[in-house]
């Protein structure tokens, strides 16, 4: 097949595309954790919270997430995916709405929190890209990138956005008006254009086929890629990058409002979050393809390191606070295509779902201590100057452990039985 031909995919598959993209978007993943940086300082005033007390929302949600999304993915397992995208997108907005009602109770707060974990799952990645992922073969890693690019999206116009909306509506309004965007815009979309299988092949037909090209499959299966030192090397680099990456940018604002900058200079330099999401998942995906994966990450990673010891002197102006932001922003971006590319090369493909899953726990289980360990920083020394250089030295600790992997594993397919390869494959290519 011609590299043109592959695009000939996108054809029929655009809309599933175009749905995962605003689904994953506007889905449990990036909407709390652009917005909420954005109504912690009017919350700690409203109701005397303390910045930690406001971001603990995050440990929250990740344990819930932790949980719940395996069992968002044997839900579609069992009833498509469609059903459950559709149906959590309505659920995760109605439950971001609730925010509205907050009262100054903080157990109903985190309340709200463990229940956005449970019914916004299946607003998670693991949901839409299965739809994806069995609409595309031959371009399925584009296909997937610009399904992930909604994160990038709407990291770039949530903060404007949501601080517009607190400034014309109140913080009430703004809760109600960022959980319209998934019924408004997501939801009509994926009811239109979003669906699994093609070509009236069922799921379990679907499935089948699945088992049996896994079963030809390079790769490690999960039990031996958990005795495998690389697997756990991966996961003990994602842990530290993870936090160094999720502990800022929720807490951004304040990190800018207590340097001396103005409400409009902090919401111009907090778009580029989004703007360097999308540069870094796209430049970053680039050049991993052409240059060994963990120097392109030494080098990120240490322009992100460089990046909170900027932040962490204080003193900096717009133009070093517009770099450092960027710099973070893209290892943001470049982190989950690092995972994905390091699982494929190091561990194979044969149990790459499973692998990927478990890994990803190692990843949220830094994002999601990150934001409430920032909090209680600034709460108890009322700066940031201690976690963003202990990040800078997170940054770096990752990204050496990751240069331990050393060169590209190289997979030998699995041994067929000649019965099982059929007539057809002894015929030369090309022929029928």
């Amino acid at each position: 097949m011609s590299a043109a031909a592959g695009y000939g995919e996108f054809r029929t598959g655009w809309p599933v595309v175009l749905a995962a993209m605003l689904g994953i978007g506007l889905g449990l993943s990036p909407v709390p954790f652009y917005t909420t940086g954005v109504f912690a300082p009017i919350l700690a005033q409203q109701f005397g919270w303390s910045f930690a007390e406001i971001l603990g929302g995050f440990p929250i949600l990740t344990f819930g997430v932790l949980f719940m999304s395996p069992v968002a993915g044997w839900l579609s397992d069992r009833h498509g995916v469609r059903p459950i995208a559709i149906g959590s997108c309505v659920l995760f907005a109605l439950c971001y709405m609730s925010q509205a009602l907050l009262t100054g109770n903080l157990a109903f707060y985190y309340g709200i929190w463990s229940l956005m974990a449970i019914v916004g799952a299946g607003t998670l990645p693991v949901v839409w890209t299965r739809a994806v992922n069995n609409r595309f073969e031959v371009r399925k890693g584009l296909a997937l990138g610009l399904s992930l690019l909604g994160t990038g999206l709407f990291g770039y116009v949530c903060k404007p956005l949501t601080a517009s909306l607190i400034a014309h509506y109140g913080w009430r309004g703004a809760y109600i008006g960022i959980g319209l965007l998934p019924l408004v815009i997501a939801l009509p979309v994926a009811l239109w254009g979003f669906h699994d299988v093609a070509g009236g092949e069922s799921i379990d037909e679907r499935r089948e086929r699945a088992a049996a090209r896994a079963a030809r499959t390079p790769g490690l299966t999960l039990s031996e890629a958990v005795r495998d030192w690389r697997f756990w090397l991966m996961g003990c680099a994602f842990v530290p990058i993870s936090f160094a990456v999720g502990g800022p940018i929720p807490n951004l604002e304040n990190i800018l409002r207590t340097n001396g900058f103005h409400a409009s200079e902090v919401i111009s330099l907090t778009q580029l979050v989004g703007l360097s999401v999308i540069f870094g998942r796209l430049v970053g995906g680039w050049l991993i393809d052409r240059i060994w994966a963990p120097a392109v990450a030494l080098c990120l990673l240490g322009a992100s390191a460089l990046a909170c010891l900027t932040l962490a002197r204080g003193g900096f102006g717009y133009q070093e606070a517009a770099f450092s932001i960027a710099a973070i922003g893209s290892s943001a971006g470049l982190e989950y295509d690092l995972m994905a590319f390091f699982v494929a090369r190091y561990l194979g493909m044969k149990s790459y779902g499973s692998i990927y899953g478990i890994l990803y726990g190692f990843f949220a289980l830094g994002a999601g201590i990150g934001p409430s360990v920032y909090g209680a920083a600034f709460d108890r020394a009322h700066s940031y100057t201690g976690v963003l250089a202990a990040s800078a030295g997170l940054f770096i600790l990752g990204a050496v452990l990751l240069l331990a992997l050393g060169r590209y594993r190289r997979f030998a397919p699995p041994l067929q039985p000649p019965a099982a390869l059929g007539p057809a494959s002894a015929r030369p290519a090309g022929t029928s």
